[in-house]
């Protein structure tokens, strides 16, 4: 094993534990504490277990990393960070968005209670339509389940220091592993298809499913949306978690529209159409906005303001 230790600098205001939680898939070790970060990189075809450490404060954040892999290059070491700034969007200026909450108190409370938080990605187009692809009309539990076992049957894997850690499975994997072993995965026999159709076009793809990075929003969805079992909802998602733009909300989402009908309505039934249209209000940063909504469905914080200046509906 190898060894290489280098800082990033998140731009402030980052706070750490807030923003690696909506990493949940991949954290080890020192799950809970909120000072540490574990993931195993995919470095193409090489593989080294990056293991962060928050150093600093939200003003002042910084991230001390540790990779260890087998005879990993200063090359390889590169990509790792530009991998971990992804992940961790350390990159982003939340400053615009915050000036822009500020017009709306539901969402100014939730910028107060979760400040600092940046939006998290993922590595690629891919990895974020095949999870799109497993969660789909599933609760949030079943749905790791799933996505745990796919990563430890499919995933490439280290050990170090007695643990075994796993990336996400490349889709050559996926591919050979056909549609009647996926389904052994506790696939439908629509999902398993949809998830080796998925793996066929990246690997047929040239340059991969990535080159749609290259596209305006508008094609992005025209070029996803084509491909088998993927719709509006992941193609937003493919817009807001794989490549970072900044106007992407997930319509039809149930746990979205969820969380902005008690926070907005009073509890009051929403269209996928009516959500929509509500949401050219946090345009166009609606991804950041989307995260915060998100924070607060699933820590239960932040829930104390709402349009009426009441508490936020929850059904009994």
């Amino acid at each position: 094993m190898t060894t290489h230790s280098f800082l990033i600098k998140p731009v402030a205001p980052f706070d750490f534990e807030a923003t690696s939680v909506n990493q949940p898939y991949f954290r080890k070790g020192q799950e809970g504490t909120g000072d540490s970060y574990q993931r195993l990189l995919d470095l193409g075809g090489t593989l080294a277990l990056a293991s962060v450490q928050f150093n600093g404060d939200v003003t002042s954040p910084e991230l001390k990393v540790e990779l260890e892999g087998a005879d990993l290059a200063e090359s390889e070491a590169a990509l790792a960070r530009g991998q971990i700034e992804k992940l961790l969007g350390t990159g982003q200026d939340l400053f615009t968005f915050y000036e822009f909450a500020r017009e709306d108190p539901v969402m100014a409370n939730l910028v107060e209670t979760f400040y600092g938080m940046h939006q998290t990605l993922s590595l690629s187009v891919f990895e974020t339509i095949a999870q799109a692809i497993l969660g789909q009309q599933l609760s949030a539990s079943v749905a790791r389940v799933i996505r745990a076992l796919m990563i430890e049957t499919y995933g490439p894997r280290l050990t170090v220091q007695g643990e075994t850690h796993y990336a996400f499975p490349r889709p050559r994997e996926i591919a050979e592993a056909g549609v009647a072993e996926l389904r052994g995965m506790k696939l439908s026999q629509r999902k398993a298809e949809y998830l080796h159709g998925l793996a066929l076009a990246e690997l047929e793809t040239p340059g991969g499913l990535d080159r749609v990075a290259a596209l305006p929003d508008e094609e992005v969805i025209r070029e996803v949306t084509s491909l088998r079992g993927v719709g509006m909802w992941s193609a937003q998602w493919v817009l807001s978690r794989a490549l970072g733009r900044p106007d992407a909300f997930p319509v039809g989402d149930l746990a979205l529209r969820r969380i902005v009908s008690q926070l907005y309505f009073g509890g009051e039934a929403l269209t996928d159409a009516e959500l929509a249209d509500y949401s050219l209000r946090w345009a166009p940063l609606r991804s950041l906005a989307t995260s915060y909504l998100f924070a607060a469905l699933r820590t239960g914080k932040g829930q104390e303001v709402t349009v009426s200046g009441s508490s936020a509906y929850t059904p009994g």
